[in-house]
């Protein structure tokens, strides 16, 4: 009885353990599908690795591992995914660019700068600080209404200035609180 051709390229035999690499795929994933994407993969990475493969000792042996190695490496990183097949999960995830929030700022900013002292004054102090009005007209040495008066003044003069119509913040909406400008957006009452 001769040992293996040490000579022979082991690429030639690679066919042959095909039907036999498919049938352990099957059993291992329980899908046909799945096990033909395995089996190609397997195909593909020792391929790819032939260099490693000492030769003389057992192809099919090598194969069973690369193929079975390569089924629990991607069974580990799919345990850590999440099934959404309607992308619901994924709509959720959505990270605006953070150059938005810059220039919606340097908008707010210039129209700001616009508004009359009295207007900016009320806004510091009821949108950005939270005072409340009465607190707000107390500290400006007004009446509580002149306090709401001048917010919603200033409020509609802003949105004027900065094209928004009613409703609409300065930035892309989003789940956190504080994403529009201060004093502006839907809490501002």
């Amino acid at each position: 009885m001769t040992g293996p051709d040490l000579r022979a390229d082991p690429r030639d035999e690679l066919a042959t353990h095909i039907p036999a690499l498919r049938a352990f795929a099957i059993s291992l994933t329980r899908n046909v599908t799945e096990a033909d994407d395995l089996v190609q993969e397997t195909i593909l990475k020792a391929w790819g690795n032939f260099d490693k493969f000492l030769p003389g000792s057992d192809l099919r042996a090598w194969l069973f591992t690369i193929l079975r190695n390569t089924f629990y490496s991607a069974r580990r990183k799919t345990r850590r995914e999440v099934a959404d097949p309607d992308g619901l999960h994924a709509g959720t995830l959505v990270t605006h660019p953070a150059h938005d929030g810059r220039l919606a700022m340097a908008d707010f900013t210039r129209a700001f700068d616009q508004l009359s002292a009295e207007h900016r004054e009320v806004l510091i102090l009821v949108g950005a600080n939270g005072y409340s009005y009465e607190e707000a007209a107390a500290m400006m040495g007004v009446a509580t209404g002149t306090a709401k008066s001048r917010a919603n003044r200033a409020r509609a003069r802003l949105c004027e200035l900065l094209g928004l119509a009613e409703g609409e913040t300065v930035l892309i909406p989003s789940s956190s609180a504080g994403a529009a400008a201060p004093g502006m957006g839907p809490q501002a009452a």
